[in-house]
């Protein structure tokens, strides 16, 4: 029999709905719980309540609308972070659904809210041009620069995601022969990535600097703590608008660790690595997701483009030799 007041149901939902019965992921949790801090405190403020003294009565498929549109708009979030905090709130009310029947219909409502669908953006990565600026940004005279310098390389050859950088552990890297890392990435999916030997090289000289302990995080913080999310998003966009005095081209571009991971990603599909390859590389769960790394190099399609030229005409782009044709061309 679970809690019926509402903060009993949030507390028994974590425990032992995610911890105990399907024994969640931190991912998971962590999402849901940042799901909830901003549904509670959002209530607070058109309410007048505290989130403790909330009551199930409190919501319905309206206010939980509201608090998605304003998700979309104060938060200036897009249409994919707007549906995972929707997710989390189904999750929730599914099981305030079969514990409290009375609340059958209520609950019947929110889950009826659709996602929407969002906008399939052409994936962003760089160059190998701006892949060493950035590299180079980093002040390797400092003990945070040699750390960024090895997070932004490890990031670039490995493609791990911001979650598992920040995870990894100093007993989880392999150098010297055969040197690799291991990470635990989504789904509990464990996986072994290898290392470029000068990956590997600036892996031991900083694991030699560190002196660290198997359990010590192998991005620390000034205070020794793991680096947190927003932590490496402000050092990757630091490293990204210092590396642009080198690369103008990377003012165009939004530069986040997502990006580094779509980097590596377009590295080996450049390489002609196999797309199967690829997604046991990333940790995908299925190789159709490494699909749109197809779509995302016009170097790819030029090529594909090149076998079916016909003969005696040379392939390329077409580009007009008169200026008001280009103008019209660029519009």
């Amino acid at each position: 029999m679970i809690s019926t007041s509402f903060a009993g149901l949030i507390q028994t939902f974590f425990t032992d709905r995610l911890v105990r019965q399907r024994q969640a992921s931190p991912h998971t949790i962590a999402s849901y719980r940042d799901a909830f801090r901003l549904l509670l405190r959002f209530a607070q403020q058109q309410l007048g309540k505290e989130p403790s003294a909330l009551a199930l009565d409190d919501f319905d498929a309206p206010f939980i609308g509201a608090f998605l549109h304003h998700v979309e708009q104060a938060r200036r979030n897009g249409a994919r972070t707007r549906n995972v905090r929707l997710a989390a709130i189904h999750a929730f009310f599914r099981y305030v659904a079969i514990g409290e029947p009375a609340h059958a219909d209520r609950c019947r409502r929110i889950l009826a809210i659709p996602t929407k669908r969002h906008e399939q953006r052409p994936i962003a990565f760089l160059c190998r041009e701006e892949i060493d600026a950035l590299v180079a940004a980093p002040n390797p005279a400092t003990w945070i620069g040699r750390r960024d310098r090895l997070l932004l390389v490890l990031a670039i050859q490995t493609g791990l995601r911001v979650s598992e950088l920040i995870q990894l552990r100093c007993g989880d890297v392999t150098p010297g022969t055969g040197a690799h890392v291991r990470c635990e990435g989504k789904g509990r999916k464990q996986r072994c990535t290898p290392l470029h030997r000068e990956t590997a090289t600036l892996t031991a000289a900083w694991l030699r600097e560190r002196h660290a302990q198997p359990t010590d995080p192998v991005f620390p913080s000034v205070r020794g703590t793991q680096l947190s999310r927003d932590a490496v998003e402000r050092l990757v966009a630091h490293h990204a608008a210092t590396a642009q005095q080198r690369c103008p081209s990377l003012t165009r571009k939004h530069v986040s660790p997502h990006v580094l991971r779509h980097t590596a990603a377009m590295e080996l599909l450049g390489h002609g690595v196999d797309r199967a390859v690829i997604a046991l590389w990333l940790g995908h769960e299925s190789v159709e997701t490494t699909q749109r790394y197809l779509h995302a190099d016009m170097r790819i399609k030029e090529h594909a483009l090149a076998r079916t030229t016909p003969a005696g005409v040379t392939p390329g782009r077409y580009r007009p030799t008169d200026r008001l044709l280009a103008f019209l061309e660029g519009l």
